[in-house]
């Protein structure tokens, strides 16, 4: 696919947009700064952020350092807040509102048609199956993926766990090659780095990548997330983003976080989670009151319970916070159960043992 093949599938109003040029998009921080009526004296507690400036849209320190860690090169990636800004950005840039489609494949996670309704896109579904003691894309997925302007998927899957196949991925993005994006949602990637995408790209153009630093990184109330693109891809979404999308702190926190000891402890974590969700399986094995497990790839996982609003209701009732799934398709009394820590774990297998449906 050519990239002004990609550049056709954007709506034609983006296309012929003239993006809004800020401050300090037109000239960097350096020097006198009399260009953005800004006030010149830092606030109190500033702690030489200089939060009394505009930050930088694109931070070129950490486009490069996020780049490094992805692997790619610094012009496919859009900085952005959190994953759901891309989502939002992806939709509104390629899809007209009455004509195109977006696919998704419930149970997932909800923003992808959240977005697509918003910008009155149509969404077609197709539903994942659960086959053997796991939850895998359907047979048809690549007829079901003709004629979509863009298709969502996720691996690890949200609320499952699942993983998709590289091979189902790029059949997909070979049957919407000129006609539509695909875009594979990686939030949870860390847990499960050998089942990474972004090479993919390499032989699919309309192959997207949504990364964050919410999950495994614990970046969750920063709100940064990348969309990994081609060139092309990367500068229409920058024409819409806002002018100022990430916060200074957002951005220092982010610096820090991907540090080397940084990476050194997430990756240290990311191992004692793991251990906690084999201690927890294990125990919820043994409960009667739990019908089903999908232990997943990711740092949670889904049951189904004899009454899972009842189990919603009880752990709330003892101080935990479970999230409900039973409005998801196929996911009757299921309950999805984020790992804690040791404490928080021990907390809910005590709560659950006590717990008569």
């Amino acid at each position: 696919m050519s990239t002004a093949t990609l550049a056709d599938l954007a709506r034609p109003e983006i296309r012929a947009l003239k993006p809004y040029a800020s401050a300090r998009a037109i000239a960097d921080a350096a020097g006198i700064l009399l260009n953005a009526n800004e006030n010149p004296y830092p606030p109190e507690g500033d702690a030489g952020l200089a939060l009394n400036r505009y930050p930088d849209p694109q931070p070129a320190g950490l486009k490069a350092r996020l780049g490094e860690i992805y692997g790619v090169a610094s012009e496919r990636l859009l900085i952005t807040r959190g994953s759901d800004e891309g989502i939002d950005l992806l939709v509104r840039v390629f899809c007209r509102a009455g004509l195109d489609r977006v696919l998704i494949c419930p149970p997932c996670f909800g923003m992808y048609a959240l977005s697509a309704r918003v910008q009155g896109g149509a969404v077609i579904e197709a539903p994942l199956v659960e086959r053997d003691g796991d939850w895998q894309a359907p047979d048809d997925l690549v007829e079901r993926a003709a004629g979509c302007r863009i298709a969502f998927l996720c691996s690890p899957n949200n609320p499952t766990g699942n993983l998709l196949a590289s091979d189902t991925v790029e059949a997909v993005a070979d049957a919407m090659a000129g006609s539509g994006l695909v875009v594979i949602d990686e939030a949870y990637i860390e847990f499960a780095p050998e089942t990474a995408m972004v090479r993919l790209q390499q032989r699919h153009p309309n192959l997207v990548v949504l990364r964050t630093l919410s999950k495994a990184h614990a970046l969750a109330g920063c709100r940064l997330g990348t969309v990994i693109a081609d060139p092309v891809i990367i500068d229409l979404l920058r024409r819409i983003i806002a002018p100022y999308p990430l916060p200074t702190p957002t951005v220092a926190a982010a610096l820090q976080a991907l540090t080397a000891a940084a990476l050194e402890r997430t990756r240290i974590q990311l191992v004692e989670l793991d251990a906690e969700k084999q201690r927890l399986c294990q125990a919820l094995r043994a409960m009667p009151s739990v019908r089903s497990i999908w232990p997943g790839a990711a740092n949670f996982v889904l049951i189904r319970a004899a009454d899972g609003p009842g189990l919603v209701a009880a752990a709330m009732a003892a101080g935990i916070r479970l999230r409900d799934q039973s409005a998801q398709p196929a996911l009757a009394d299921c309950v999805r159960i984020t790992i804690g820590t040791p404490a928080e774990n021990n907390a809910l297998i005590e709560s659950m043992q006590r717990w008569t449906p």
